[in-house]
């Protein structure tokens, strides 16, 4: 099966990256896209939980899919997604309790993600196994990748700060009172509020818009 099913495996694979980002070109999983992409931690943290529950949720509906009533299928879905969004939400809340209450409900809120259950009705329920996982596999680093490329800009132009770790030097505190030009990076505050994610990713579908315009 994986033979017959290797051709399809790198255009597949690719689409979850730009074609068909679940972000940048479906427009999925906004909620947390615009919610816990203030830092880098925090969005990498949601990418890969949504990662993991969706390659679960791919394998399971894919290995289910013969045995699905077409009135039950969307029921198996959520109940499917629901267990492995449990066991992350688990593992974040016994290993990383300082993130888990930082990410608060976005973690539970993977159940109802439109990502998950678009793959599972689009890709899982229709295709083997090995499709189904590179699938989840390329839409699940296109949506972590997209969510760090957003996390990295806020946290930057917020705090001058990646991961924690200043990249950007710091302003004097008193700079002002010397009369003279500012002596480091000035935070744009705004960018950790949510204006900033509407204006980040805002800029950054404008200029995917601009790529695929060019290269079409």
């Amino acid at each position: 099966m994986a033979n017959s099913d290797s051709p399809k495996a790198l255009p597949t694979l690719l689409a979850g990256l730009w074609k068909e980002n679940p972000v940048l070109a479906l427009l999925l999983g906004m909620c947390p896209t615009l919610a816990v992409t203030s830092d880098v931690k925090s969005a990498l943290t949601m990418g890969l939980s949504t990662a993991f529950v969706l390659l679960c949720s791919n394998i399971v509906v894919s290995l289910m899919r013969n045995l699905l009533k077409p009135h039950l299928r969307i029921l198996m879905f959520t109940l499917t997604i629901a267990t492995f969004v449990t066991i992350a939400d688990l593992y974040l809340k016994a290993f990383l309790p300082a993130m888990s209450d930082k990410l608060g409900p976005y973690i539970p809120l993977i159940i109802v993600n439109c990502i998950i259950i678009c793959r599972a009705e689009a890709c899982a329920s229709k295709n083997g196994l090995f499709i189904s996982i590179i699938d989840a596999i390329g839409m699940g680093f296109g949506f972590t990748i997209t969510l760090c490329m957003l996390g990295a800009i806020r946290e930057i132009l917020s705090t001058g700060a990646v991961f924690g770790k200043q990249i950007l030097p710091a302003i004097s505190e008193n700079w002002y009172l010397t009369g003279g030009m500012p002596d480091g990076f000035i935070p744009m505050f705004a960018f950790a509020l949510p204006v900033g994610a509407f204006v980040t990713l805002g800029l950054i579908l404008g200029l995917v818009n601009m790529i695929n315009k060019k290269t079409a």
